[in-house]
């Protein structure tokens, strides 16, 4: 059985079935084919490649592409020529690539049309176009160049770079970075044969930084065991969706695409830069796709960060199934249990093996009773039992098994066996030495570490001498001058992203041990004198020279240093060339250039722009609120030229650049809300010039009197007020006053007028299932044609809109988590906003509930929002013990601040005169800040 006729097996059963989703998680809506189409344009490429490619059934082809729709389409298309195909990464070093092209023997490569200028720039003189090329399907196929003058001076500089790496990986005796196979065991004179008629599915390349890469060579019959196999343990369907995480060229891969492509599920695939984008990529997993299957190194789930793993990922209604770890050690038991929600229903599983042995060797799935509250958190967690056709022993150094202590790992099985670069049989049964040291006990494997000091890093297997924090440094002892950064700019040409080092420290020599060894210790201790001296130089003047520096920082990480182009204030550090390891450098050096921990700062550069970074660090260096002001609008001047501010002694006009952005323009209405607050609001054509000033904050009474109200049935608009059928109330409305008032004033107003005998009686109800610990939001428009609503939402995720005199529910939304946050409504009438368990303020478009804009905190918003009436600014509190300023129209949040120890759970309140919020916590502090 081989990949592509399991595929087909499945696409005969499920051919209207969606099999595959592109979300470039931006404006567009996703694409995706079924799997009629899938198989339908695989066919085209195959037709094609029969017709260009020789050596039919012993042929490997190239596959030079980003992550996208086709890819599914153009794998199949390959393996039914048939051939195998080889991922090539478009951004690995070109001098990579190159080696393993070659090595590799590639004859044909299939180029993205998109991405042929960038394929021949990097291969020039190697490859020739070949005369056809298929439009529809997006390929061009290139065939290598009968002269190869240029590829074999770039192999034999390739080997020579990459010797150094070789040598040090085997100074020591006994040690051997990637071994060649160890035969035991073996069926006599029985082999498998690389040239073996179909017998390849796909070529890889080990990461290639403890010596020369290896190519892997990797047979249908020793794969396909893992897909049905984990098909099986992972209880897939046709109604999962799977996210393709991995990059192709990473082994895992092969799993994720086949287990969801023979079961008739889904498979969902982004832009490699939205994966590493936090809040965007888990919204688009768990909100937009519902992905129910997840496989994904430790790193890529780190990456979402704890509070997206709590709220979402790992959260009570997740519609996350099934987590599947591996690729690095399985993370802290302790740390996983805080993630995960005691309601949560995910089963969760540690994968384990190398790619000389393709994809995954053992399973083992995280009893459930783990994760209770009293039980032991130092569980040990093993690596579990051996996947199907897999063979699985522990030996000491002398080659003997052992069956209780320590020993390394050694995997294998009868045909579980690839080819390693030249290999061209080799006897079924051979075992691979992996150089990862486990403890037996009990017949469990329990993971120590790499063999000589050889890690995996963001999934890749190295050697390193120093790793601080995530960190790699590398020491040099220079024999001339050497200058840093250009020697960086080197490293970064030859070697994979992940291989680059953060930082580079010239030192005198190198210190050494009584045995004549590195002297790791001490290597520490001279990069920590580093740090702190580099911490001591680090004196910043104030913000305008923090912005000229992290311009500076941006362009020196992302190695555009001799640009003169200026960095626009809107640039996103993953779109201008980063990745995540890039940003972790960039992360490292703004918290040396301002030599204090920045908290949050690694999400802000993952997911906002240069200027929201600059803003998120200055609100941590200056958290003074006048401080800050004056800092940012010396910082605006150096932007723009004129800060767009006046003072004028305490009270403070704002000209806005531009009026407010609405959904649908404004609307005249009151709100009746918590603590009987009564908010009238009425908009005049004049406030919307651009040029007009507005005064900043008119005065918020919340008095505690009784409400003479009775629910309108129907209300109508008139010149000096409300007049309603039945239950009279009149409100005077000048166009001079204030635009709140208390209710106590609006009653002192209308006392004149009799009102009806009160009495209670049910009008309706309505049923939000589960607690309601929010009071409700009331909302009247002034337009007798638009009825009045209720908004309310409950401990079932609801958020419910309601007709408050029908008693129909108008729209109901379901949010992340539960919701104690009383809605409030913005200053335009057209958006409700309201906090919620899941660590998410939402802002809810009032008409239907569709989400304009979430803004994520760090932990649980219980406060509820208030309003500023002439701004239109949103406050509101978080469990994260922080309060935020929020503009919904720019959807950006404009302050925050720490409220110095304890939850904020109380609503924030404000008044203009003195113009002030007052936040409150549960530490017991109260706070009065300057809201602007």
């Amino acid at each position: 059985m081989t990949l592509q006729e399991m595929v087909n097996q499945a696409a005969s059963l499920y051919s209207d079935r969606k099999a595959v989703w592109f979300d470039e998680c931006n404006d567009k809506p996703p694409t995706f084919y079924t799997y009629a189409t899938v198989v339908k344009l695989a066919m085209e490429l195959t037709a094609f490649l029969q017709k260009h490619c020789g050596q039919q059934g012993k042929c490997e082809i190239g596959l030079y592409c980003y992550p996208g729709i086709n890819v599914p389409s153009w794998i199949l298309g390959i393996l039914q020529v048939p051939a195998a195909y080889s991922p090539i990464d478009p951004d690995a070093p070109p001098m990579l690539s190159t080696y393993f092209m070659k090595k590799s023997n590639l004859q044909y490569i299939l180029v993205e049309n998109d991405k042929i200028n960038k394929f021949r720039m990097s291969h020039v003189g190697c490859f020739h176009h070949n005369s056809s090329t298929i439009e529809h399907i997006g390929l061009t196929l290139f065939q290598m160049s009968s002269s190869n003058t240029d590829l074999n001076s770039q192999i034999d500089d390739v080997k020579s770079k990459y010797e150094p790496f070789k040598a040090m990986g085997n100074s020591q005796p006994g040690c051997s970075v990637y071994p060649d196979q160890t035969e035991v065991k073996t069926s006599e004179g029985r082999y498998m044969d690389v040239g073996q008629k179909y017998s390849l599915a796909y070529v890889l390349h080990t990461s290639g930084t403890t010596g020369i890469p290896k190519i892997v060579r990797v047979p249908h019959k020793c794969v396909v065991p893992n897909i049905q196999h984990l098909k099986s343990i992972f209880e897939i369907t046709q109604d999962d969706t799977l996210f393709l995480a991995s990059p192709l060229t990473f082994d895992p891969s092969v799993v994720e695409l086949f287990v969801a492509l023979t079961s008739g599920a889904s498979i969902l695939v982004v832009p490699n830069t939205i994966k590493m984008m936090p809040v965007e990529l888990s919204t688009a997993l768990f909100h937009h796709h519902h992905v129910t299957v997840l496989q994904a190194t430790p790193t890529l789930l780190r990456r979402f960060g704890a509070h997206i793993i709590k709220s979402t990922v790992l959260s009570a209604n997740t519609s996350l199934r099934v987590l599947a770890l591996g690729g690095e050690a399985f993370p802290v038991l302790n740390l996983l249990k805080s993630w995960k929600h005691e309601d949560n229903k995910t089963s969760i599983f540690n994968l384990y093996g190398i790619t000389e042995v393709s994809s995954w060797a053992t399973c083992y799935k995280i009893p459930e009773e783990v994760f209770s509250p009293d039980f032991r958190t130092d569980f040990p967690i093993p690596l579990g039992s051996p996947l199907l056709g897999t063979k699985v022993e522990v030996r000491d150094t002398n080659g003997s098994a052992v069956l209780e202590g320590e020993g390394q790992i050694f995997i294998g099985g009868e045909e579980r066996i690839c080819f390693l670069d030249d290999e061209i049989t080799v006897p079924l049964g051979t075992m691979r030495e992996t150089g990862d040291f486990v403890r037996v006990q009990n017949a469990k494997f329990f993971f120590l570490g790499r063999k000589d000091n050889q890690i995996k890093r963001h999934g890749k297997r190295f050697n390193i001498e120093s790793l601080q924090q995530e960190k790699l440094i590398l020491f040099v002892v220079p024999k001339d001058d050497l200058e840093k950064r250009e020697t960086l700019k080197e490293l970064q040409k030859r070697l994979p992203a992940y291989a680059v080092p953060d930082e580079l420290v010239l030192i005198k020599a190198l210190p050494l041990t009584s045995h004549g060894k590195v002297d790791i210790s001490e290597l520490n201790k001279i990069y920590q004198n580093h740090l702190n001296s580099r911490r001591r130089d680090s004196k910043l003047s104030g913000a305008e020279e923090l912005w000229e520096r992290l311009q500076y920082l941006w362009k020196s990480v992302l190695g555009l240093l001799g640009d003169s182009t200026r960095i626009s204030k809107d640039a996103i550090f993953l779109y201008s060339g980063g990745d995540s390891l890039k940003a972790l450098r960039f992360y490292d050096e703004i918290e040396m250039l301002v030599g204090k921990a920045v908290p949050g700062l690694l999400e802000v550069i993952l997911s906002r722009s240069i200027e929201e970074v600059y803003r998120h660090i200055l609100k941590i260096l200056f958290p003074d609120e006048d401080q800050l002001m004056n800092y940012d609008n010396a910082v605006k001047r150096k932007l723009s030229g004129n800060s767009g501010e006046e003072f004028h002694g305490k009270y403070i006009k704002l000209k806005p650049e531009r009026g407010l952005e609405v959904a649908s323009g404004l609307i005249s209405f009151i709100a009746l809300s918590r603590g009987n607050h009564f908010f009238p609001m009425n908009f005049t054509k004049s406030f919307m010039q651009p040029n007009n000033t507005v005064q900043v904050g008119v005065e918020l009474l919340q008095q505690p009197s009784v409400l003479h109200l009775v629910t309108p049935s129907i209300m109508k608009s008139h010149a000096q007020g409300y007049e309603m059928e039945n239950r009279i109330l009149t409100v005077m409305n000048k166009a001079n006053k204030t635009d709140c008032c208390s209710v106590q004033q609006i009653h002192a107003e209308c006392s004149h007028v009799t009102t009806a005998e009160l009495a209670l009686h049910i009008r309706w109800k309505s049923n939000t299932r589960k607690c309601v610990d929010a009071s409700p939001l009331v909302i009247i428009p002034s337009k007798e044609e638009v009825s009045a609503s209720v908004y309310v939402g409950s401990h079932s995720h609801a958020m419910q809109a309601i007709d408050l005199d029908l008693g129909e529910i108008k729209w109901e939304k379901n949010l992340g988590d539960r919701i104690e946050s009383s809605a409030c409504v913005s200053k335009c009438g057209n958006f409700i906003v309201v906090g919620c368990y899941d660590g998410l303020v939402y802002v809810l478009q009032s008409s239907d509930g569709e989400i304009h804009w979430t803004f994520v905190t760090e932990d649980t918003v219980k406060s509820s929002a208030v309003v500023d009436p002439s701004s239109g600014l949103v406050y509101i509190g978080s469990h994260d013990q922080h309060v935020y300023t929020l503009d919904i129209y720019k959807k950006a949040c404009i302050w925050k601040l720490h409220c110095e120890g304890g939850a904020v759970f109380s609503s924030p309140c404000l008044s203009s005169f003195p113009h002030h919020l007052y936040v409150a916590t549960l530490g017991g502090l109260l706070l009065a800040v300057n809201p602007v």
